[in-house]
C-alpha cells in the first residue's frame, strides 16, 4: 500500500512521464533527421549517421528509440508512403509540407510497426508536434490522415 505519494510508474508521474518526454524527444529529433534528409535529399542513413556522430558524449537516453524511428521509416518507407499517399484525400506526398509529410510518416511507423505505443498517442504526439513546427491547418491535416490510417490500415 502506497500513502498516496508515490507515483512512480503511474500515469501522473515517475517512470511512465519520464519515458512520455523522453519519446517525444526522441521523435523531434527523428523529425530533425528526417526533415533534413527529405529536404536535402539525402539518403536517411547518412544523416543520422551524421546526427549521431556529432552528439557529445553522454548520448542522450532517448537516442535508441531516435534511431528506431529513422531506421523504421527508412525500412518501412514504401508501405508508410503508399498509406499516407491513398488516405491524403486531395494531397500528393510533394505537396505536403516537408515536416508534417515527416511527422505522417513517424506516426504512420509506429501506428503500423511499433506494438509499444498506442494509436492515439503516435496520432496526438504528431498532432502536437504540428502545433509548435508547422502551419496552422497541420494538426487537423495531420489527426485526420492518421485517424483514418488507424481505422483502416491497422
Amino acid at each position: 500500500m502506497t500513502d498516496g505519494n508515490d507515483r512512480k510508474g503511474s500515469f501522473l508521474g515517475g517512470d511512465v512521464t519520464a519515458q512520455m518526454t523522453a519519446r517525444r524527444k526522441a521523435r523531434k529529433r527523428a523529425l530533425d533527421v528526417l526533415y533534413q534528409a527529405d529536404l536535402r535529399g539525402e539518403p536517411r542513413g547518412s544523416v543520422l549517421t551524421a546526427y549521431v556522430a556529432n552528439l557529445e558524449e553522454p548520448k542522450p537516453g532517448y537516442l535508441p528509440y531516435t534511431v528506431r524511428l529513422v531506421e523504421g521509416v527508412e525500412s518501412h518507407a514504401a508501405r508508410i508512403d503508399e498509406l499516407l499517399s491513398s488516405y491524403a484525400e486531395g494531397w500528393t506526398l510533394e505537396r505536403m509540407p516537408v515536416v508534417d509529410r515527416n511527422l505522417a510518416r513517424i506516426a504512420v511507423y509506429e501506428l503500423l510497426y511499433n506494438d509499444e505505443i498506442d494509436n492515439p498517442v503516435a496520432i496526438t504526439e504528431a498532432v502536437e508536434l504540428a502545433e509548435t513546427l508547422s502551419t496552422d491547418d497541420s494538426p487537423r491535416f495531420l489527426n485526420g490522415i492518421l485517424g483514418r490510417i488507424a481505422d483502416y490500415a491497422t
